[in-house]
């Protein structure tokens, strides 16, 4: 038989702490795994609440205050009933339990009841997630001073995975959702140094230089062990609160105490980029939130990607330990190859690649090697094909503006911003969007600061260069000219064919005509210039005359 709401309700109204804990303890039961409830049941669910913060404000027996604690945490899954918990007072109470609490005389006891404060912070993390007047009140009470203290214990034993884990998720949803903590956090707490350090002891790391760091225990070893469940948990909670705090980190300048903070951390994501979890779908998570903070890092911090020494086993290049790079890569190009949301998926590691490329020479050359080696296959078009060239320029016309536009970054950068090597490499058609955007249309403009090196052509690529369609990069079949065995009238009839047709469509709203300024850069062709093309011969009837006066001088 189930245990009815107003039957619970019935044996809280007697006071009596063992009839509230035997109902409280069986209602749970049943409700456990309860997402839903019914609508005809709220006014009873709100007046269970009311009762159930009631007795928190006793001095309860342990096993009674986690079941009121427990009936809270089931009853805010339901957002329709979430008034008896979402006022300050309410909120106050759950965070006084959680040990959180600012309030005077509210210090962790030296026994704290470890299922107890779970408990709180579980029901904290609802109200927060479901309750813009929980948020409210939290942002008020100043909730995240009282978990920053706590974090800062992050090296002390007395507290276990559960305490650490919802202390970071409560974190992590405050921030996420107001922007005044996330600033309070940011910056009167200093949460990227304290987030660092906590990230650090989560991983167990020793620093071997200043900026290499390894698993403690781990030395010297070829392959690392998967990093726990437990610890692979809390570390991405820290990593997403992390990118909250960090969001515009990298828009504006930072103080030499910032950049020592966030190369320290640098060289922390390292690690995490080089780590595996438990489980191919674990770790590619754990990667995505590294790669998504390091976007976040000032560029110069993107140092830290190069600095590890190179050890046997490891890619080199130029020198420099390309492991990270190399990783990067591969998780970019499985991103790219699984083609769901893009935007979301992509973006992030595409952009660190080519920012990290655009200030690293020894980074461009190694993604170059890698992206875009000496041009072999002249018989297809650049877009056509398995390489990762070829997913590459399929992206620069994707139908989103963001991934096509960074997607000719990336490949603009690996050729050293230089128009004609682009070209070569995507052909024109595909490289007009983006020359078009930097005005390059006609080419020219002034190359970035790159050092100079090679761009070898291979035999194939001189031998075809000649018969090199340059609009779509590839060697062409010749055609038949159309045009062949008309008279110059047929030829100017024909064009003005032509043009009559866009004029119709532009009239129309269609198509907008467009022309390239004396900068190089595409404008609007406005209805009378159009028609005034419209009006005006492409050829000059008097133009044979004219010459034959001039050789005549």
């Amino acid at each position: 038989m189930k245990m009815d709401v107003s039957a619970v309700i019935a044996q809280m109204e007697t006071g009596e702490q063992d009839a509230a804990l035997a109902a409280l303890q069986r209602y749970n039961k049943e409700k456990s795994q309860c997402f839903s409830f019914p609508s005809e049941e709220q006014e009873d669910r709100e007046r269970l609440g009311k009762l159930v913060l009631g007795f928190l404000e006793r001095d309860l027996q342990p096993s009674c205050k986690l079941a009121c604690l427990e009936t809270i945490r089931i009853l805010s899954r339901d957002k329709s009933s979430l008034a008896p918990f979402s006022s300050r007072h309410a909120v106050q109470t759950l965070a006084r339990h959680a040990a959180v609490s600012l309030g005077q005389g509210n210090r962790t006891p030296e026994m704290p009841d470890i299922d107890v404060i779970v408990e709180a912070l579980k029901c904290l993390c609802n109200l927060v997630f479901n309750s813009s007047e929980a948020q409210e009140a939290a942002a008020q009470l100043q909730l995240v001073f009282g978990v920053a203290e706590r974090l800062k214990q992050c090296r002390e034993p007395q507290w276990n995975h559960d305490v650490r884990f919802f202390d970071l998720r409560l974190t992590f949803l405050l921030t996420a959702i107001r922007v005044d903590v996330r600033t309070q956090l940011a910056r009167e707490l200093r949460g990227a140094a304290l987030l660092t350090e906590v990230l650090d002891a989560t991983l167990g790391l020793r620093w071997l230089d200043t900026y290499e760091v390894a698993r403690a225990g781990a030395e010297g070893q070829s392959e690392v062990p998967p990093l726990g469940r437990m610890e692979t948990e809390r570390a991405m909670e820290i990593l997403k609160i992390l990118f909250n705090v960090t969001f515009d980190t990298n828009r504006r300048k930072v103080d030499e105490e910032e950049a020592a903070t966030y190369r320290h951390l640098g060289a922390i994501l390292r690690h995490c980029l080089m780590s595996t979890a438990e489980g191919e779908e674990r770790t590619e998570e754990f990667h995505s939130h590294t790669v998504n903070l390091m976007g976040n890092l000032p560029l110069p911090c993107l140092d830290v990607l190069l600095m590890p020494k190179v050890q046997q086993g490891s890619i080199e290049y130029m020198g420099v330990n390309m492991d990270a790079v190399n990783m990067l890569l591969d998780f970019m190009e499985k991103r790219l190859d699984r083609g769901n949301k893009l935007k979301e998926t992509l973006l992030p590691s595409l952009n660190l690649l080519t920012e990290s490329a655009r200030i690293h020479r020894e980074t461009r050359k190694f993604l170059r090697m890698k992206v875009l080696p000496p041009l072999r296959d002249v018989r297809n078009k650049p877009e056509e094909g398995n390489a990762l060239r070829n997913k590459l320029v399929r992206l620069m016309t994707h139908i989103d503006t963001d991934v096509k536009t960074c997607a000719a970054e990336f490949l603009f950068v690996l050729c050293k911003e230089s128009v004609s090597r682009f070209i070569k490499y995507t052909g024109y058609g595909n490289a007009a969007g983006l020359l078009a955007a930097r005005g390059l249309m006609r080419g020219g403009g002034e190359p970035g600061l790159y050092s100079e090196d090679e761009d070898s052509d291979t035999e194939e690529y001189r031998e075809a260069k000649p018969h090199i369609n340059p609009v779509t990069g590839r060697v062409e079949d010749e055609q038949p000219n159309p045009m062949e065995g008309m008279t110059e009238e047929q030829k100017e009839y024909e064009a003005m064919k032509l043009v009559n047709m866009f004029d119709k469509l532009s009239r129309d709203h269609v198509i907008q005509p467009m022309k390239l300024d004396a900068d190089g850069k595409m404008t609007k062709l406005e209805p009378h210039e159009l028609h005034c093309l419209s009006q005006q011969p492409f050829i000059n009837p008097h133009q044979d005359e004219e010459e034959e006066e001039e050789h005549s001088d």
